[in-house]
């Protein structure tokens, strides 16, 4: 790539950010440029809307898959009162051989029709860890004696938390779910020969 050269996105991700309609510009620029010279061999574009109050605040979430990489962008207004509309957009490069764990949940409706058109994938979650956030969730610790008034102290359970994309079936459709399912299947291939 030359100095001066515009980046570009592979033609079927960037028709999908621009159909969200969301900063496309924006989106893509910050993408292209984390993309660089490499080739996505993967993708994934999730749009959603939240309701807070009176107003909807919406939030974009697209991965890349590469080689090497995992590609993860995030974009969200962030108006302040008075203020020129301004939008947040945040691009994290991950190593794969940083990722630590990719795990892929599907809530399959008539489990026992698997694979015949009597069941269908009504959601799935992909999680994803690399240890850049953790979450630690702690609680007063108990023993098994019933009448025991000691302060035991804490118990807690430390967990990465680093990316959680949910998509629905209600709320993004068929295809929208499938396309998880075909990313985080990619992802979970694609790190685990980085080992």
């Amino acid at each position: 790539m030359t100095p001066h050269a515009e980046p570009r996105l592979p033609q079927a991700l960037e028709a999908e950010i621009r159909a969200c309609g969301y900063f496309p510009e924006l989106v893509s620029e910050s993408i292209a440029f984390a993309l660089g010279s490499e080739t996505a061999t993967a993708h994934l574009v999730h749009h959603e809307a939240t309701f807070n109050r009176d107003e909807i605040q919406r939030h974009l979430s697209v991965l890349v898959l590469t080689d090497s990489r995992l590609i993860v962008s995030h974009t969200d207004e962030n108006d302040s009162a008075g203020g020129p509309p301004q939008a947040l957009t945040t691009t994290e490069s991950v190593p794969l051989v940083r990722v630590a764990s990719v795990a892929l949940s599907q809530v399959v409706s008539h489990p026992e029709h698997y694979g015949s058109r009597k069941s269908g994938t009504d959601e799935a979650w992909l999680t994803v860890t690399w240890g850049t956030v953790r979450r630690v969730d702690l609680e007063p610790a108990h023993c098994a004696d019933p009448e025991c008034e000691a302060d035991h102290g804490y118990s807690g359970m430390l967990a990465g938390d680093d990316l959680t994309v949910r998509i629905s079936l209600a709320g993004d459709g068929p295809a929208k779910v499938a396309e998880l399912i075909a990313f985080g299947s990619a992802l979970q291939q694609a790190s685990g020969g980085h080992r």
